[in-house]
């Protein structure tokens, strides 16, 4: 028996369905990139000491690691046309799957939280300076932030992706806009972007590892559910060329933010790295501020809800389909994304890059690598999809009463020199060697990597046992799926 047929938004996508194209998938990762997050990641950097140029390295860097994992993670969602959740029953097995998509789903509820609270600072911006600091006003915009959000997503998928298309264009006039006006101010690109480095060389590499880990982090849960996009994907083509462009995209974002807070300093005399803060200085009447929070509002809106809600009202459907629809998901996201208290995690640079991004994206490599080597390595790229939806204990994806215990065995494995690091960070450990620093600071490719080799090394010893129970569950699948 399966279950397909009791979650329709799980069942794969028709031919009908995929249409998405590669401009779509360029469009999409234009709207992602361009946001309030990915402008103070770059910000923070030149805060923090970088030169322009060391932070641009250093962003674009980043990019490129991550661009062969996401490729990777997004050809199975267009060729099945499955979601992360279903994907991930192959290499986790049917219902220990539940844990990496809700692990997913909670990095999802912070990031929707944080991105909420920067929508609510920003409509702050068209009431009186004074009103700013009031706390029942603050939570009041944060509230109305939601809620617009909320009915947003309730449209569906097209809605989001028609909201994509056309925002694309829109957001890059307005990167131009601000980068104009910090040109105009500082007097052109040479004081610009004179700003030398503050750092030592051994203090640039203490800070370039985590930077570059932030960096890979603030899309590593994304690009782990790509899936969840790449299967309406009108071919594996589109899917490539469109989302290929993604170093480029974030290069010259990460320009406008990097060259625009160096111009700060020459403007009001210190570096400032978020832009809700830059945009309350800027002034320039009603035109402006309206302007500059329509242009943020439709940043966020179309990173928050196809980053923050569609994979997690996916992971709550998959979990429980006759109690979470699509909509009853979002909304149980936003309550979630509350109880995460953004405005603690962006309130600092320190616990917004150092403690949020490098943290949470050393969960989200170890799933990526076993998922990737699963499918890779040990199926080649081949999957029964009809067995993915079977809840018979002969399926094979069922493996140990729903688990792959060689899955959670090799995460546990990667995850364990890094979680010290992490103790340290958030000062519950005082003192720690320095090589389990290093080892939190490059969290996401220790766990990556390591997962991904310890999960092939122990599946080639259990490959005898696996090629038994896969060809029993051969010749006994066909009457049970039919």
């Amino acid at each position: 028996m399966t279950n397909a047929s009791s979650a329709p938004s799980l069942r794969p996508t028709t031919p009908s369905q995929r249409t998405a194209t590669a401009s779509e998938f360029a469009s999409l990762w234009v709207g992602l990139v361009v946001g309030v997050p990915s402008y103070y990641i770059a910000g923070s950097l030149v805060e923090s000491g970088m030169s322009w140029y060391q932070a641009l390295l250093t962003i674009v860097s980043s990019k490129c690691f991550l661009l062969l994992p996401l490729l990777a993670a997004s050809h199975p969602g267009a060729r099945y046309g499955l979601t992360f959740p279903l994907l991930a029953r192959a290499a986790f097995g049917l219902r220990g799957a539940h844990v990496p998509a809700l692990l997913r789903a909670l990095v999802a509820c912070g990031w929707f939280g944080i991105e909420s609270w920067i929508g609510g600072r920003a409509l702050l911006l068209l009431l009186p300076s004074s009103l700013h600091v009031s706390v029942p006003i603050q939570f009041a915009s944060f509230a109305l932030f939601i809620l617009a959000q909320i009915l947003l997503a309730f449209k569906g998928m097209q809605a989001i992706r028609t909201l994509e298309r056309y925002s694309a264009p829109v957001l890059i006039l307005l990167a131009f806009l601000l980068l104009s006006w910090a040109y105009l101010k500082a007097g052109g690109f040479g004081p610009m972007l004179s700003l030398p480095s503050r750092l030592t060389p051994s203090e640039f590499w203490a800070l370039f590892f985590p930077s570059l880990t932030a960096n890979v982090g603030s899309w590593a849960a994304f690009a782990l559910t790509i899936a969840d996009f790449t299967r309406y994907a009108r071919s594996q083509a589109d899917q490539v060329l469109g989302q290929m462009g993604l170093p480029l995209f974030m290069g010259c974002f990460a320009f406008v933010g990097l060259s625009v807070t160096s111009a700060t300093v020459l403007i009001f005399g210190r570096p400032i790295s978020d832009p809700i803060q830059l945009l309350s200085l800027i002034g320039g009447g009603i035109f402006v501020k309206l302007l500059a929070v329509g242009g943020i509002t439709l940043a966020i809106l179309t990173t928050n809800i196809p980053a923050n809600v569609v994979a997690p009202a996916n992971a709550l459907v998959n979990l429980a389909p006759s109690v979470f629809s699509f909509k009853s998901g979002a909304v149980f996201i936003a309550i979630v994304g509350i109880a995460f208290q953004p405005w603690k995690i962006y309130a600092t640079p320190d616990s917004f890059v150092y403690t949020w991004l490098v943290g949470y994206s050393a969960v989200m490599g170890p799933i990526a690598g076993v998922m990737l080597v699963d499918y890779y390595v040990i199926r080649g790229t081949e999957l029964v999809v009809e067995a993915l939806y079977s809840t018979s204990p002969l399926g094979p994806y069922y493996y140990t009463r729903g688990f792959n215990l060689v899955a959670f065995v090799s995460m546990a494995i990667s995850l364990g020199p890094i979680i010290p690091g992490f103790l340290h960070k958030m000062g519950i450990v005082t003192a720690i060697p320095g090589i389990l620093v290093f080892i939190y600071n490059v969290g996401w490719f220790f766990g990556f990597f390591s997962s991904g080799i310890v999960y092939w090394v122990l599946s080639c010893l259990c490959e005898g046992c696996w090629k038994r129970k896969m060809n029993k569950a051969a010749n006994l699948m066909d009457p049970l799926l039919s």
